[in-house]
């Protein structure tokens, strides 16, 4: 069954509405900053889709667009200005960044309170594409015949496999499942027994963003599949690691591309946002 990510999405963001309203009643209005350096197509359309979803909530958003060829120093002193002021209470920088700029420098330099990407180590926040993840397995959880037992425990019953432990989107999932003590498999390029691994699991959480990566015959009947490694392909469109059409027949559940883990990923994003605009 294939997994409407974008009913999803609007649930959460109806969710958020809500709560804007109610801080907008109480005078503040949560309020996104986004940094945008260069003119990467696949950034842009992250950015307007952020835009949208901001705006479509009730929040502020403020986009900083610059040249590729903006400077580091210029961007730090962007950052602390954005860092002071009282109004902003998100910082995005979007990536991929330029060569010129150091992304840990960046991170860094980002306070904690406003880093909603949850990209340093002491954010207050999870991780968006981690939640985004959470969030689908719980949509899917609700309709199985054990939804009345706690999401927690019913993915404890399950063999979960994740493939890849990229900086943005493996690592942050593996982080987040084992803060909330359910464990998982990890496979990755040098994973001598992923055959046995894939073909066991319950949950696989594809996060590698290359060709073919997951295919009909690694997976088993009813296998629960969650597709975040997306890659653009020679015709131009997003493509993800598996082919719907392969592995559609299989699969128990799984997220398509486009309409899976992107439009959920934003909304937690927000998610972040409006929790950062209650408590500061």
């Amino acid at each position: 069954m294939k997994i409407d990510g974008k009913a999803i999405a609007q649930h959460v963001l109806d969710g958020l509405s809500k709560r804007v309203g109610e801080l907008r009643e109480g005078g503040i209005t949560p309020h996104l900053a986004v940094v945008l350096i260069g003119n990467d197509e696949s950034s842009k359309a992250y950015v307007r889709q952020k835009e949208l979803k901001t705006q479509q909530i009730g929040a502020a958003i403020t986009i900083h667009r610059f040249q590729q060829n903006f400077s580091q120093d210029e961007l730090l002193t962007l950052i602390e200005e954005l860092n002071n002021d009282p109004i902003v209470h998100g910082i995005i920088i979007q990536r991929p960044l330029p060569p010129q700029i150091d992304k840990d420098k960046v991170t860094t330099t980002t306070v904690s309170e406003k880093d909603i990407d949850s990209f340093r180590e002491d954010s207050p926040f999870d991780p968006p594409v981690a939640l985004a993840v959470w969030r689908i397995l719980r949509e899917v959880h609700s309709h199985t015949d054990q939804s009345q037992i706690p999401l927690n425990h019913w993915l404890k019953t399950k063999r979960i496999v994740i493939l890849g432990k990229g900086q943005t989107a493996g690592l942050p999932i593996i982080k987040l499942f084992l803060r909330r003590a359910v464990p998982l498999t990890i496979v990755d390029s040098k994973t001598e027994n992923r055959q046995e691994a894939l073909s066991h699991a319950d949950i696989i959480i594809s996060a590698v963003g290359k060709p073919h990566v997951l295919t009909g015959t690694e997976i088993k009947q009813g296998a629960i599949l969650i597709g975040v490694g997306i890659f653009r392909g020679e015709d131009e469109k997003m493509h993800g690691d598996y082919q719907e059409e392969v592995i559609m027949d299989k699969a128990g559940y799984y997220t398509p591309i486009p309409g899976g883990v992107g439009p959920v990923n934003v909304a937690m994003l927000l998610s972040n946002l409006i929790k950062a605009a209650e408590t500061m």
